[in-house]
């Protein structure tokens, strides 16, 4: 059987709703964590291994570039959690018309919009 849909390639042209955007977010920011996590994991057995390491790793996570990508892993995590309660509600028939779904995305940009000030005002105040 052949198809004769039309194809359409160009990515750019496709307009997502934003349920879709929060959605796909989640998804990348699960990806950054996933990257993250083996060099959270080292950092804090080599802060647990003696005061004196505690005390290096506390400074490589503080110096400017590290700090930044610290902030854009924290946002992820962030990011993360609040999506995914969403996503939980989501399952338990909560927010499942339209209307809903879409007033729930925006609650989640919000929410995660506050708590990246928020991060970023614990990180560097």
């Amino acid at each position: 059987m052949k198809d004769n849909r039309p194809v359409n390639l160009d990515l750019t042209t496709i307009r997502f709703p934003l349920i879709a955007i929060t959605s796909i977010v989640h998804r990348i920011s699960g990806v950054i964590i996933f990257l993250a996590l083996p060099f959270f994991l080292w950092a804090l057995a080599d802060s647990l291994a003696s005061a004196s390491r505690f005390a290096a790793v506390k400074a490589t996570l503080a110096t400017g570039f590290t700090s930044v990508l610290v902030y854009g892993v924290l946002c992820a995590v962030a990011y993360h959690v609040i999506a995914g309660v969403k996503h939980l509600l989501g399952d338990l028939g909560f927010g499942e018309e339209l209307s809903c779904a879409r007033i729930a995305a925006k609650l989640v940009l919000v929410l995660s919009a506050v708590v990246f000030v928020l991060l970023g005002i614990f990180l560097w105040a």
